[in-house]
């Protein structure tokens, strides 16, 4: 018998609930992801410099 096989089929089955949630998570993970092209560049905010002068 190996250590992380599951034995029972209870244990099987969550074994393969918890596979199947982890795949959509990574799936509606991907669908929200923004690629970095879409992405835009922070600018700094110099409005202090205009009220030091």
């Amino acid at each position: 018998m190996q250590g992380d096989e599951p034995t029972s089929r209870g244990e099987q089955c969550e074994v393969a609930e918890r596979e199947a949630a982890k795949q959509r998570l990574l799936a509606q993970a991907e669908a929200e992801r923004v690629p970095v092209n879409d992405t835009t560049r922070a600018l700094p905010d110099r409005r202090w410099r205009r009220e030091q002068r």
